[in-house]
């Protein structure tokens, strides 16, 4: 049966993907994996940063990749469960494309409104995130708020190659849906779909591990090859800002 909400909203959410169990498991990865404070540097490209929003202590927000810090997010990342659903919305095999862990502490700031997608000559149009939440995310937590049916209007920014923020004029006349989920349930959204969240109010983190697809018949298994270019581009960015030595490691 076609997944209604996932041809009008361009999202949909599955229940109840991982157990609370699992989901535990993951958020004790994920909390291991804080500690590794050799890597957690501003020097490595791995790493995303964020200011607390009320007192500017800036803080490790993300892993970007992750997988290959954790065969527990590796196991994750290609769950059979994982693969179904994408490919189920697909309706052929999902190849894992792209992979990050966003903690969200509290009084983390949120994300402006964006797209996903980004207009390189090989990122794939069929960009597909599935989301899976480690902690109860919403409102208060700084949970993604989504604004449905735009992703049929394509790239709503100019596709030069950056990643641009989108004029929230453009989101005006459309109200946007913060989707509660509980741990172990998966968000599903396309690379088109304009989202944004807000500051993380809560007393807990609002963890979300991130893997994203491709279509098996656009370009097939591309991960190692995205990573390349992104690390490239990453070096640029902090280049162009007088930033130079970065790594990755």
């Amino acid at each position: 049966m076609p997944n209604t909400d996932w041809s009008t909203k361009g999202y949909t959410i599955a229940r109840g993907v991982f157990s609370p169990a699992e989901a535990g498991a993951l958020a004790d990865e994920a909390d291991r994996l804080l500690g590794l404070t050799a890597l957690a540097t501003t020097d490595n490209l791995r790493c995303r940063w964020a200011n607390h929003v009320d007192t500017g202590e800036c803080r490790l927000d993300a892993w970007d990749p992750v997988i290959d810090l954790s065969p527990r997010f590796a196991a994750a990342a290609r769950d059979p469960r994982l693969l179904a659903l994408v490919g189920g919305l697909y309706g052929e095999p999902a190849c894992l494309f792209k992979d990050k862990l966003i903690y969200k502490l509290p009084g983390a700031p949120g994300y402006d409104l964006h797209q996903d997608w980004i207009a390189w000559s090989d990122f794939p149009e069929s960009f597909v995130t599935a989301a899976v939440a480690l902690d109860a995310s919403d409102a208060e937590s700084g949970g993604t708020e989504f604004f449905p049916g735009l992703h049929r209007d394509g790239s709503l920014v100019p596709a030069d190659g950056r990643f641009n923020r989108i004029d929230p004029a453009v989101v005006a006349n459309v109200p946007g849906e913060i989707p509660q989920l509980a741990p172990g349930d998966v968000v599903v959204f396309g690379g088109f779909v304009p989202h944004r969240s807000g500051p993380n109010r809560s007393s807990h983190p609002r963890r979300l591990l991130y893997a994203s697809y491709n279509r098996a018949s656009e370009g097939g298994d591309q991960r190692d090859r995205h990573y390349v270019q992104f690390r490239a581009w990453l070096k640029q960015q902090y280049a162009n800002h007088g930033r130079f030595g970065v790594t990755f490691r």
